[in-house]
């Protein structure tokens, strides 16, 4: 009988070492979606703050491009003002564009300016058209125009309560499946020691004595299997801000602790719960069943 038992213990290494694998996934899943919808709001944030807003300068002294840079400055919707001289914004027109037109004009066409980057709670439709009115009326004679990409601007509220119902929803439908697959794996690790479960009822083994080291085996392997989906979620983090930096703006210790702490329970408490379960329904089967 003790051979049959380390038997049955042998057996079924392996299917936790699947289970293990099999949860993490799951649960890497589930973390990112979680980090997606978590993040929404900052991501958001994030792309919002990225509108430069170009304040186009006529040809004017240094202490009046200061002044106008300092009144900029100190209004509460601006951030990261900066003065572009003609120099600077072709640069910046080369870039955004991928070419030189040096080649075929020999004069700079581009206006000195002065750039700035709105917070994002003023990122929209009217909150720019009465920051454009603010600066022009205060320097008529000093701004020919204030640009910005008003198509992007526009688009950018309706996206983004477009997609936070879109999120929404699949975090729900996502967590019911993860729920779902992570119950059945265990499920099926179990499997493998229904037999060790009746033999230990039968030669006389408690309820408890029999779910305990099963119970405590689940918890680590929970543990487990939700540290490693924690670890493969920040190193994708990590290496999609290295591909998008503006990303690295919204990080939020916060909501890290509460996606961590979500992960941790939900991998060890289904795994817990769905091992009990699988122990109490193999000890009210009968031995004939069990086959």
């Amino acid at each position: 009988m003790a051979v049959a038992g380390k038997t049955s213990l042998k057996k079924s290494r392996p299917n936790y070492i699947y289970s293990v694998v099999g949860v993490s996934l799951v649960l890497l899943m589930m973390g990112i979606m979680g980090w997606l919808f978590l993040n929404a709001r900052g991501i958001e944030k994030a792309f919002k703050e990225d509108v430069r807003i170009s304040c186009y300068l006529r040809s004017l002294n240094k202490d009046t491009v200061e002044q106008i840079r300092k009144f900029i400055e100190d209004q509460p919707f601006a951030k990261n003002v900066s003065y572009v001289n003609k120099d600077a914004a072709k640069a910046i027109w080369n870039n955004d564009n991928n070419e030189d037109w040096a080649k075929i004009l020999e004069a700079n066409p581009l206006p000195e300016s002065i750039d700035f980057y709105a917070k994002a709670e003023y990122v929209n439709k009217d909150s720019l058209e009465k920051i454009t009115t603010t600066i022009t009326n205060n320097f008529t004679n000093q701004i020919t125009e204030v640009n910005y990409p008003p198509v992007l601007v526009s688009n950018m509220d309706k996206v983004a309560r477009k997609w936070g119902i879109v999120f929404l929803v699949i975090a729900i439908i996502l967590s019911l499946i993860v729920i779902f697959i992570i119950d059945n794996t265990i499920r099926l690790a179990m499997f493998s020691n229904r037999f060790l479960i009746k033999t230990m009822q039968m030669v006389g083994a408690t309820r408890g004595f029999i779910a305990k080291p099963m119970s405590i085996t689940a918890l680590i392997n929970g543990f487990i299997s939700s540290v490693i989906a924690i670890v493969l979620l920040f190193t994708l983090v990590t290496w999609v801000e290295s591909l998008i930096p503006e990303l690295k703006q919204i990080h939020n210790m916060q909501l890290n602790i509460m996606i961590v702490s979500g992960m941790l329970i939900v991998g060890i408490g289904i795994s817990l719960f769905s091992t009990y379960r699988s122990v109490i329904k193999y000890l009210k089967m009968k031995l004939d069943d069990l086959y």
